[in-house]
């Protein structure tokens, strides 16, 4: 397809006559059979509901056709309307636009619906097993065709995936405006979500997957590469203060997009990772994010042994159950000195977890017609594996839980993961590592993707950050030092790691100071020609602000407040009217639909003044909002932080609390 025949079909939207239909691709990870879940009447709605997008002439063949889909998928993803041309980020100037900001954003759309990227491309899926950038491929037409008609006096809005339509605005005004799975609270429980999606009318928009901010597998390496390391440094002794060596096991290569095994090269240890999808796990190993498959335990038990005692660094994938795995770890004892868990537990009844003894694609069929008996398998599961796990601990590993609801789901099966107090007794890794050493003091996953398509502007980018950090470090202060040399590190090694998949695109945990400066860096590089293109700035959802979660994001806010989602709905509005280019506000993350509510921004930024004022007002409260709201649960680190804003920042004024004695409150209440 020439580039003239590209732009055409993206303008086209959905076209008056109808393409071909299009072949099942088998060579495609496809998402699984969802159950059946509408009734009868529910499912004449589903289909009036799909016909909307297409003239009365076209639902006489689309009856059926997608009648069949609702049937043998549980969805109806209007596969007919897929476009022929090849799905990836182009550079920014190939894509039909009257409007900058809108071409930034269809490249970023398309990045993550990039087959390298995505987990289930054809059902515009991009990770975490649900987690999905459009309902159906009449959605995606229309909404890349909007955005090729944009201009900057409007606004595109985005209901779970359907465009509502562009509405007048300003060139101030964020360009789109994406809500996902906003249900009412009484109506947000998993089965709520398998109903409204099948009826076309609700989506589950992961973290960075509905609100377009995905940048591939290394998303979230770098945030897993700073907790195994530090995961770590809990075990270093007297005797050990390096990680080679280090046995560090866990799940999952498909879903959370397999950042864990190149987390681990990255950190120096021996990883073992489990991935149940043999197609998922040969993706990755193509990719380079795995070193080697084995398919046997037999096998992959002496090689392990092997591996941990000539200290190599290597990434080691079982593809098999990961409940086998923890098994046979802990029945041959042994020594894994870290564990963790990755697979999808926030969507366990329809592809996130496998259970043990059924096969791939038993599982599959098992969870869409036989749901019940799914679920028992599952929870079986569960159990099994924490006592594998529990076996393990109390040998001496140490089990984080990544925060994909792991301990959640186990706990609800009634496994033994729960211990005094009702607490788990393993920690979220926000609550032993990222919550008080980075979250609090205003550290998180700032995104940044060159919209050139050039890998000379990314090296740039990279080498204008790793400047900007090793400025901040001569004057900061002793508490955060260490987090900057992590990122330090970190950037000046990752060009040599081949993190990038998709588009051009980098991670890297900073700070307000050093978010704002690396973009204002950036910014000036675009002014003066060394950058051939504007740059897209945007974060991971699991940040310091953007995210209410009370198993993950906010596991260490001890308040009381951790299950509320002030913060998250504020920082989107706040986002707003400060310059971010798109904001979005979704139902859903990590952890689960009805268990978080993530907020997010994308910003655009071209070399001009109005670049700047932006960079300045919108970064400063994007991480600043969370800080404060950390400050007041009395987190220590993050009133450090916020003092240290203060002091520097004229007309920030942030509410402090006063420390309570609790011995005299216990007391009093026990007089």
């Amino acid at each position: 397809m020439t580039l003239q025949e590209f732009q055409a079909d993206i303008r086209a939207g959905i076209p008056d006559r109808l393409p071909a239909v299009k072949p099942y691709d088998k060579q495609i990870n496809h998402a699984p059979r969802r159950k059946e879940i509408l009734t009868p009447e529910e499912r004449v709605l589903a289909l009036k509901n799909a016909l909307r997008y297409f003239p009365e002439k076209h639902h006489a063949v689309l009856i059926r056709e997608f009648a069949e889909e609702l049937r043998k998928y549980g969805r109806i993803y209007m596969y007919r309307l897929r476009p022929d041309y090849e799905m990836y980020a182009r550079p920014i100037d190939e894509y039909p636009a009257r409007c900058r900001q809108a071409a930034a954003i269809m490249m970023m759309i398309q990045n993550n619906l990039d087959k390298a990227v995505a987990q289930h491309p054809h059902e515009l899926i991009t990770y975490g097993g649900n987690g999905a950038v459009f309902q159906n491929w009449a959605q995606y037409r229309l909404t890349m065709k909007y955005l090729s008609e944009m201009t900057d006096r409007q606004t595109l809005v985005m209901y779970s995936g359907h465009p509502l339509g562009l509405f007048p605005s300003h060139p101030d005004a964020p360009r789109v405006v994406v809500t996902n799975g906003m249900v009412i609270p009484n109506y947000s429980k998993p089965d709520d979500w398998e109903r409204m999606n099948a009826l076309g009318v609700s989506q589950y928009g992961q973290m960075t997957a509905g609100s377009y901010m995905y940048i591939g597998p290394q998303g979230i390496v770098h945030g897993t590469t700073i907790t195994v390391l530090n995961a770590a440094r809990k075990r270093f002794t007297n005797g050990r203060s390096d990680t080679r060596g280090m046995l560090f096991v866990s799940s999952g290569l498909g879903g959370m997009s397999g950042a864990q095994p190149k987390a681990g090269n990255i950190s120096g240890v021996v990883s073992v990772i489990a991935e149940i999808n043999p197609k998922a796990a040969a993706k990755r190993h193509e990719q380079g994010w795995i070193d080697e498959l084995h398919e046997s335990l037999d096998e992959l038990m002496p090689r392990i042994r092997r591996a941990v005692s000539e200290k190599e660094v290597v990434s080691l994938a079982y593809v098999g159950n990961v409940v086998d795995l923890w098994e046979r770890l802990a029945e041959e004892e042994i020594a894994v000195d870290l564990g963790s868990d990755q697979t999808s537990l926030h969507n366990p009844w329809a592809g996130g977890y496998y259970p043990v003894g059924l096969s791939y694609e038993a599982s599959n069929k098992m969870m869409a017609e036989e749901p019940a008996r799914f679920r028992e398998c599952v929870q079986e599961s569960l159990r099994r594996q924490a006592d594998a796990i529990n076996k393990l601990t109390a040998r001496g590993m140490y089990f984080f839980d990544y925060g994909n609801a792991f301990l959640l789901e186990a706990s609800r099966a009634g496994a033994a993961v729960v211990g005094e107090g009702g607490r788990f007794r393993y920690p979220s890794y926000v609550q032993d590592i990222m919550g008080p050493m980075f979250f609090d003091y205003g550290f998180g996953p700032f995104r940044w993707v060159c919209t050139s398509g050039k890998p000379e502007d990314l090296e740039l980018t990279d080498r204008l950050a790793a400047e900007v950090l090793e400025e901040i470090r001569r004057t900061a202060p002793d508490e955060i030092k260490g987090q900057l040399d992590d990122n330090i590190h970190w950037i000046r090694e990752a060009g040599r790691n081949r993190l990038v998949v998709g588009s051009q695109a980098r991670i890297l945990y900073a700070d307000c100071e050093g978010r704002t400066k690396i973009a204002l860096a950036f910014n000036r590089a675009i002014a003066d020609g060394r950058l051939s293109a504007p740059v897209v700035l945007g974060r991971d959802h699991h940040d310091v602000s953007g995210t209410d979660s009370p198993y993950r994001e906010t596991s260490n806010i001890c308040d009381g407040s951790s299950r509320t989602a002030d913060m998250a709905v504020q920082n989107v509005i706040g986002d707003s009217f400060r310059g971010a280019t798109w904001v979005s506000i979704h139902n859903g993350g990590g952890v689960g639909w009805g268990e978080v509510i993530n907020g997010g921004f994308g910003m655009v930024i071209d070399g001009s003044e109005d670049s700047d004022r932006r960079i300045r007002e919108m970064l400063f409260w994007d991480v600043n909002n969370g800080i404060a709201r950390r400050g007041w649960a009395r987190n220590e680190g993050a009133l450090a932080a916020i003092r240290r804003e203060m002091a520097r920042t004229p007309g920030l004024q942030v509410t402090l609390p006063s420390q309570a004695d609790e011995n005299l409150i216990r007391n009093i209440l026990n007089e």
